[in-house]
């Protein structure tokens, strides 16, 4: 048969029957092309059991796909007559990346897609949901199948809702009786009717929608369906039983042998691929979808609303040290340092109070402040995480892995059925060790990073607090000088006036003991300590040659290209998977085809055998061996830092102490100095008033007391001011003193 017996075409495309891209209980997809400009396409044919539906449910789907248009629906491109008068067909625009079904099934995502791409699917799969309730549409066929990866010019990925053959439309607070969709992903009532043919009297309304968006979901999180009888399809009743008997909250149900019983879960499993900081927020979605009880079934607009929170929060990396273990948090746009602590005890037990956060080389609260919103957060990637280290734990440990499954042996006996299965769970363990490979790569490299970060910080803190002290060194002998010049100016105040209390004049002498015995803290404790610490850890940067010199001889796993050889054994894997998967095509082999089968046998056996060396003999054991190294040398960091933290604490006490004491030697200053301004007022209120009273100053002249006056005053105002210099001061006790000596000081 000729390959033209295979093409088949409209007014303007053609496409060819070999070039299968789906297959549906209606129609099937091909790949083609636009006969005008060459661009590829996609082309949905009918067969003989579309034809046999109504008109108007064989319209239903062209008015629904003409209706939509929307980034994450497929385009639709047109609606043409095949030439040989089969019917019509839909001209789509093609989504190369293939269905999120055929993606799932590749063994690199056994065990569910990637964070990012979970999110970039909820993220598409609502926005397409979204823009089909706008226009009162229910798809009622959803599932991994009908879900296109489409990559856009620019290289970015979009996935698309497709096949609207099932689709129609439903309001809110309407139902509908017709059984549409695929049984695994089915709402329990639908699966009753459609699957278990009871004729059970219920009409539905357009949340069905929501239970298989909960259940692809779940798939795309996991790799597999939830709910999973023994045997599959063939157990229709204890797939039933599973949906309608499961508690509110539980996600999931399998059963592993026949006849055995149920094994109800709430959580998703551990070998998922999504962090447990995105798994808090999915389980509760995917709870609230697959609900059964009618009474507490969402709505759309409550499930628009919960993607919406999950999708608006801010994704925070952090390394927590201690545990060699990345976290990933996911911060409310509103929410607070107080949430972020939160979030981070939650995954780790560190305590608020106990968590040390870092950020490059300052603490995170250098950053952003307590009141900060998580809109407010910088970027935080991957490969700079805020850093978190635990105050009152200086153990560090490599978290054990779940248990890696084995890879799978060969029958003596070849089989192009089962071979092709074995390779592929091959596939699936190797992408596996990869992945942990990188990840022991990436914890060895952050523990790298976390070093430089803590010891940046410290040298930071000692500087600081240097500095700080210095300059309180300075701010002490200013002090002093405050305390001289007072007591001078006191003293002369006394020359010139007997009157003034002895108990007022005393405190000068007080102060320069207090003084003596505040500064001795300072200059006896505080300054050699903090001077003794930055120059072992700033001057002498010891924590950075310490860890330089425990790490010399380490074997970094991504320096040695560990991660770069684990990628090249995984395609040689896939390599022999696709041979594998081509000699099943042929379901028999001749001798030569036989003998190069057995030779790819051989190869998956054997990148399975170094992949499994690579990781536990190469790539491991190093990173052992440096959490121990790291132990080590966070005992000294932690140490170092806590110490600073105390003297940084008690420079700020000191700093707080002498402000005290200069406040009050300046108050009790400008009290002496105010008392005795108001004792010359009414002295001089008195001599108005009685001419002939002699003055409690009698001057040689008029000019004299004037000026003594004058700068009697000129010190009180400057005592009103804090801020004033000892400069100053100096210059105005001097005038004063100079005034004194001139003076002619008259016995009453």
């Amino acid at each position: 048969m000729t390959s033209a017996a295979f093409l088949r075409g409209s007014s303007n495309f053609v496409w060819i029957t070999t070039s299968v891209l789906g297959k549906g209980a209606t129609g099937a997809v091909y790949q083609g092309v636009n006969k005008n400009n060459g661009e590829p396409v996609a082309v949905k044919t009918f067969n003989q059991v579309s034809h046999q539906r109504s008109s108007e449910v064989q319209l239903r789907e062209f008015e629904v796909i003409q209706r939509v248009k929307h980034e994450n629906i497929v385009k639709l491109l047109a609606i043409e007559d095949e030439q040989d008068g089969r019917g019509k067909v839909i001209v789509m625009e093609l989504c190369t990346g293939g269905s999120l079904f055929t993606i799932l099934e590749d063994p690199e995502n056994t065990y569910g897609l990637q964070e990012e791409e979970f999110l970039l699917v909820l993220s598409h799969l609502t926005a397409g949901m979204k823009h089909l309730r706008d226009n009162n549409l229910v798809h009622r066929d959803l599932k991994p199948g009908n879900i296109m990866k489409f990559i856009a010019e620019d290289g970015r990925t979009i996935y698309k809702l497709t096949d609207f053959g099932a689709a129609r439309e439903l309001q809110e607070d309407q139902k509908f009786v017709s059984l549409y969709g695929t049984e695994e992903y089915l709402h329990p009532d639908l699966f009753e009717r459609a699957v278990l043919k009871k004729p059970v009297g219920t009409a539905f309304g357009a949340t069905v929608d929501l239970w298989s968006i909960g259940v692809t979901l779940y798939h795309v999180a996991t790799g597999n369906l939830p709910f999973r009888p023994f045997g599959g399809r063939r157990n229709k009743e204890t797939m039933f039983f599973i949906t309608t008997k499961k508690a509110p909250g539980v996600i999931s149900g399998i059963q592993l042998r026949d006849n055995g019983p149920i094994e109800w879960n709430s959580d998703l499993p551990s070998n998922c691929r999504l962090s447990a900081g995105l798994k808090r927020l999915v389980i509760p979605l995917l709870s609230g979808l697959m609900e059964t009880d009618h009474h507490r079934v969402w709505t759309f607009d409550g499930f628009f609303s919960e993607v919406t929170n999950i999708l608006s929060r801010k994704l925070l990396h952090i390394f927590y040290l201690n545990r060699a273990q990345t976290v990933r948090v996911y911060l409310h746009p509103e929410g607070t340092y107080q949430e972020v602590q939160s979030l981070i005890m939650n995954q780790t037990d560190v305590a608020p109070n106990n968590q040390i956060l870092l950020l490059k080389d300052q603490p995170l609260l250098a950053v952003v402040d307590e009141n900060t919103p998580g809109r407010g957060y910088p970027k935080i990637d991957e490969e700079c995480p805020i850093m978190l280290l635990s105050k009152d734990n200086n153990n560090v440990i490599q978290m054990p892995e779940n248990p890696l499954p084995d890879f799978p042996s060969f029958p003596n006996l070849v089989s192009v059925e089962n071979d092709a299965s074995i390779a592929k769970v091959s596939c699936s363990v190797g992408h596996e060790c990869k992945r942990r490979i990188e990840k022991l790569a990436q914890t060895s490299r952050l523990n790298s990073l976390c070093v430089e970060v803590m010891s940046a910080v410290v040298s930071k803190d000692l500087e600081r607090v240097l500095e700080r002290s210095e300059k309180l060194q300075a701010c002490s002998l200013y002090v002093r000088d405050i305390v001289n010049v007072t007591s001078r100016s006191h003293n002369a105040i006394r020359e010139l006036d007997s009157a003034v209390e002895n108990d007022q004049m005393a405190t000068a002498t007080d102060w320069k003991t207090e003084l003596n015995t505040l500064t001795q803290e300072l200059s006896d404790n505080l300054a050699p300590a903090i001077k003794l610490l930055h120059d072992r850890y700033v001057t002498e940067r010891t924590l950075l040659r310490g860890w330089s010199a425990v790490s010399r001889e380490a074997v970094c796993p991504s320096e040695a290209r560990m991660p770069n050889i684990a990628r090249t054994l995984v395609d040689r894997l896939r390599e022999s998977w696709q041979h594998l998967l081509r000699d099943k095509a042929t379901r028999s082999l001749t001798y030569n085809d036989e003998q190069f089968h057995v030779l790819e046998r051989i190869k998956v056996v054997d990148a399975g055998r170094q992949l499994r060396l690579l990781l536990d003999q190469k790539a491991s054991p190093p990173l052992v061996q440096q959490a121990d190294n790291m132990a080590d040398w966070y005992k000294m960091a932690q140490t170092v830092f806590l110490q600073t933290q105390i003297l940084e604490k008690d420079v700020t006490q000191y700093e707080h102490h002498l402000e005290q004491f200069k406040c009050r030697v300046v108050e009790a200053d400008r009290s002496i100095h105010d008392k005795l301004l108001t004792r010359q007022l009414t002295q001089k209120l008195r001599g108005e008033t009685r001419k002939e009273k002699p003055s409690k100053y009698p001057f040689r002249s008029k000019e004299e007391s004037v000026k003594f006056n004058n700068a009697i005053e000129q010190m009180i105002n400057l005592r009103k001011g804090l801020n004033d210099t000892v400069v100053e001061n100096n210059h105005l006790v001097n005038q004063l003193q100079e005034i004194t000596s001139s003076l002619q000081i008259l016995s009453p």
